[in-house]
């Protein structure tokens, strides 16, 4: 029932036909409508020239019609590439050229960005009335808006072979391309199958607590596989209703938890605390949220112990998490801190970054992953590129596995640097720091000065905390939970989480992050009290998100 969009949207069509699958603040739609509405759509990009291969770009905000474009284009093979609201007019082309797009559809505006129009100043060519030939752009061909691309009555020709070409849909063809939010570097342009993409959200669903009766919300965009797969396709696998709004904001973000009973909140931590500050002032009722959603809004006697529950962990090429525990269970003891264990069907090892050999359990290495539900492959990338061997797919994540297969994660490899050296690992700083009486965020990476490195270290303390009121006594409370040689040299106090630097995925920019420590290193030599970042965030512009997932 999971290997194909199609096959699974008939399933639920037929048994919850009267189910709300999606919402949105100004529509909804049922299974049965969905079935219909988008194999309706289906036939009309039939009449359009869309068939099996084709490789259509979106540009659209979160909203039912973008899962009614998206149903449509994947029931007959298409391959849909999600892009970015947030792309600039250059980033745009840019991924536009490495997915080889045919066929664009594009909203004609949002948050004041107007898409047809910037790429067609930024080609220097019109878009419209006409097949376009663009040497930027040769593969691109058309450039449609959703009205264009959804609401003309499709040919009777082709509402005839829609279900013909939904049945030559194998688990094997190509379902997507998605981006990475390109933390490190450009982003790339990940492909997954059918079979790849729902075998892994099929896999996720119980660690995750999705089930048929769940009314999930998440804030993550649907253009990233934390919205496309653990939102979009988490609902329809399950046969449950996802709750969606185009801008999150706190208010409405609240009252529509309110008005559609929403069971599960999923996402990223930053949203659920700032929704969970906001809720008192307009008396927010969120008593329907059950446990597995994020701890800051449930009531504090129904809330997990710091560590208890699974950091869920994975990334676009596992089309979002593969180790994880179920969300509403503490783990063992040991395992606090953890991201859980593995998901069926992937398969993880540890190995030392320096010469590739399997790590033991207990020490940190590269993590690995193989398995059915990792990526086809990467655009303009070579299959030798991309794996070992021996079929596994190297992440660049750094992690160690326990006796029991519990996954810790310890950051990135390119984030991993060496003091005296000494290997540093900056999650592994920031953990302990976090363990200080008073320290409410800290965040790590190094500092370089000449040929080394230091240890920066930017951190959120308290208010009522009178402890840690300088520089010193920090270095000292440091060296009780971390070796000489981690701990921080360069600190820089924060007023409030919003002055770490962000990417529009919320990951912290790491680069930003090393221009402000290094700027209060410098400092340091002339001034000698803690610099503080006052004032208004540093985050240009912010989309709560974690990991990829």
């Amino acid at each position: 029932m999971t290997d194909t969009i199609d096959r699974i949207l008939r399933y639920h069509a037929e048994r919850t036909p009267d189910r709300t699958a999606v919402v949105d603040p100004e529509s909804r739609i049922d299974y049965l409508a969905m079935h219909s509405d988008s194999r309706s759509i289906a036939a009309r990009l039939i009449d359009m020239g869309v068939g099996k291969g084709t490789r259509v770009g979106l540009v659209m905000p979160n909203c039912t019609d973008w899962v009614r474009f998206a149903v449509a284009l994947t029931r007959i093979g298409a391959v849909l590439v999600p892009l970015s609201t947030l792309l600039a007019p250059r980033e745009l082309v840019a991924q536009l050229q490495t997915s080889a797009v045919s066929a664009l559809v594009a909203v004609d505006e949002f948050r004041g960005r107007r898409y047809t129009d910037d790429l067609a100043a930024e080609l220097a060519a019109p878009l419209t009335g006409r097949t376009l030939l663009h040497s930027e752009l040769p593969a691109l061909r058309h450039v449609w808006s959703p009205k264009e691309a959804m609401g003309t009555a499709p040919s009777d020709d082709a509402v005839g072979i829609v279900d013909a070409m939904a049945c030559a849909v194998t688990p094997s063809d190509p379902l997507a391309i998605v981006f990475t939010s390109g933390s490190s570097g450009a982003p790339k342009g990940v492909v997954h199958s059918h079979g790849s993409a729902l075998g892994a959200v099929a896999a996720g669903l119980e660690p995750r607590c999705i089930a048929a009766d769940t009314r999930l919300y998440l804030p993550m965009p649907f253009f990233w596989v934390g919205g496309f797969g653990s939102g979009v396709l988490s609902a329809l696998i399950a046969g449950a209703t996802l709750v969606t709004e185009p801008t999150p904001r706190p208010e409405t973000t609240l009252r529509l938890l309110e008005r559609e009973r929403v069971t599960l909140f999923r996402g990223w931590p930053d949203q659920a605390e700032a929704l969970a500050r906001h809720a008192p002032s307009i008396d927010a009722d969120l008593s329907s949220l059950q446990p597995g959603s994020l701890d800051a809004l449930l009531p504090p006697e129904v809330r997990a112990r710091p560590g208890a529950r699974a950091r869920l962990f994975g990334m676009t090429e596992s089309f979002g998490p593969y180790c994880g525990y179920r969300a509403d269970t503490d783990m063992p003891e040991t395992a606090w801190g953890s991201c859980g264990k593995p998901f069926d069907g992937m398969e993880v090892r540890i190995v030392d970054v320096e010469d590739g050999s399997t790590a033991a359990p207990g020490t940190i290495g590269e993590i690995q992953i193989r398995g059915p539900h990792t990526l086809l492959g990467v655009c303009g990338r070579s299959r030798e590129d991309l794996f070992t061997a021996d079929g596994f797919y190297p992440t660049g994540d750094l992690g160690h596995l326990d006796d029991d297969g519990f996954l810790f994660y310890h950051g990135r490899s390119d984030d991993m640097f060496k003091v005296s050296g000494a290997t540093v690992y900056p999650s592994e700083v920031e953990s302990a720091l976090r363990t200080l009486p008073g320290v409410g965020a800290a965040f790590v990476t190094n500092v370089p000065t000449g040929d080394s490195d230091r240890v920066g270290a930017a951190i959120r303390c308290d208010e009522a905390c009178d402890e840690l009121r300088d520089d010193a006594t920090l270095r000292h409370a440091a060296r009780k939970v971390l070796s000489a040689f981690k701990v921080p040299t360069v600190w820089l106090r924060l007023a409030s989480d919003d002055q770490v630097p962000r990417g529009t995925t919320g990951k912290v920019d790491v680069r930003r992050l090393r221009d402000m420590l290094a700027e209060a290193g410098t400092a340091m030599t002339s001034a000698p009290t803690p610099i503080v970042y006052e004032g208004k965030s540093t985050v240009v512009e912010q989309t709560p998100e974690g990991n990829d997932t």
